[in-house]
């Protein structure tokens, strides 16, 4: 490949995700599913280290979606292999330990859209443009958008959106709760994202872990069920370390130093 498709870099404790095909509008060919999935495994096995992950793109575009260029050359059964790829890479994405923060900075459509919603926050600049836009194209959202559009913000809003393919901007994006915050500018897109990062990386690693884990795995069962998942992840956190040097600087009053153990 003539460019890394998808670079990864970390600053401190935070993983920085970069589509790199902004010529393409970013744009997911089979390449670049591929090397983002390597890129996830790689931050799963280091989450000691990489604490939050942030999902950006280079260029105009956050992501077009799927790579229709390189869709069109593709067989049936090619295709099949695609649709499966990028849905459970976005898998993947979605269940990382580490909370993930994507920053639309401009189109996000079809794959793009569930590319972000895949993520656990979202912040999008005041031109962006998103939607799950696939019946225009004869499909339907294959990577998880009908599935997690709907629990985000309800049925028949995501019905709505989905079955006009409707294209929508980041202020009615904020409103439905799709994203957390609405930037003027590229420059206050980081700030946001890196704020609310910072916000994370502030608290004990293995309890925001815990904490992310029981919401998700909570959230589509009954409620017993859920107090039950609570319960798990709360007896993962009472042996470590981190709670003892919470309880140690409470008694000294200073602020904890947490090392994710």
């Amino acid at each position: 490949m003539s460019q890394e498709v998808v670079r990864y870099e970390k600053d401190g404790h935070i993983g920085l995700i970069t589509l790199n095909r902004p010529e393409e509008l970013n744009a997911l060919n089979y390449d670049a599913l591929h090397r983002l999935g390597e890129i996830l495994e790689e931050i799963r096995l280091n989450s000691k280290e990489v604490r939050v992950v942030l999902v950006k793109a280079e260029g105009r575009a956050f992501c077009a979606g799927a790579d229709l260029k390189e869709r069109r050359t593709l067989s049936e059964q090619q295709v099949r292999r695609n649709v499966r790829k990028i849905r459970n890479v976005f898998t993947a994405l979605e269940r990382l330990p580490q909370p993930t923060i994507a920053l639309i900075n401009g189109f996000a459509f079809g794959g793009g859209f569930e590319l972000a919603l895949a993520c656990d926050f979202r912040f999008a600049v005041a031109e962006a443009k998103m939607g799950l836009t696939e019946v225009s194209l004869g499909i339907i959202p294959g990577a998880g958008g009908t599935q997690r559009l709907s629990r985000l913000i309800g049925p028949s809003k995501a019905k709505e959106l989905i079955l006009t393919a409707r294209k929508i901007t980041a202020e009615a994006a904020y409103a439905l709760g799709f994203v957390s915050g609405v930037a003027q500018d590229a420059a206050e897109l980081q700030e946001l994202a890196g704020g609310l990062a910072q916000e994370i990386l502030a608290n004990a690693p293995l309890a925001v872990y815990q904490a992310k884990a029981a919401i998700d795995r909570g959230f589509s069962v009954d409620l017993q069920t859920g107090l039950d998942v609570e319960t798990m992840c709360y007896e993962v956190i009472i042996p470590t370390k981190d709670r003892v040097e919470a309880l140690e600087a409470f008694r000294e009053k200073r602020k904890p130093v947490f090392t994710g153990e």
